[in-house]
């Protein structure tokens, strides 16, 4: 019984240790950056995207006595995907990575644009009504 804990033990904190380095790597910063601001007042956002893998692994070998030898591996990516730009109150996505090449991807990107649209129509015709 004891070398069955004492083999749980060293693959659990094996475990532990690759978990707590990653945790180090990875947060929320890592995915949403710190906000950037220019001297002309435009605030830039860096978004990312993370992708992390994790493997573990362990077992006894030797005829002597049970001996444990094991390994972990983990692995982190960090990928610029855009930039939030804020000036004036307008937010809008600037992509960092190629052009949208579906259409889903083209409507999501042009979404901002064309609510900006709508509200400068919005404000003029309530301009025109109050103006006459």
């Amino acid at each position: 019984m004891e070398m069955n804990e004492k083999k749980s033990n060293s693959l659990t904190s094996l475990m532990e240790t690759s978990m707590g380095k990653i945790r180090e790597m990875v947060d929320s910063n890592s995915i949403i950056g710190e906000p950037i601001t220019t001297p002309d007042g435009v605030t830039l956002i860096p978004v990312s995207r993370l992708s992390f893998g994790f493997g573990c692994g362990g077992g006894d070998y030797g005829k002597q006595g049970p001996k444990f030898g094991g390994a972990s591996t983990a692995g982190v990516k960090v990928e610029p995907v855009a930039f939030l730009v804020v000036k004036e109150g307008v937010t809008r996505v600037l992509p960092v990575a190629i052009p949208a090449v579906t259409t889903v991807d083209r409507v999501i990107e042009m979404v901002p644009e064309v609510m900006d649209r709508v509200e400068n129509f919005i404000d003029k015709k309530k301009a025109e009504k109050s103006g006459f």
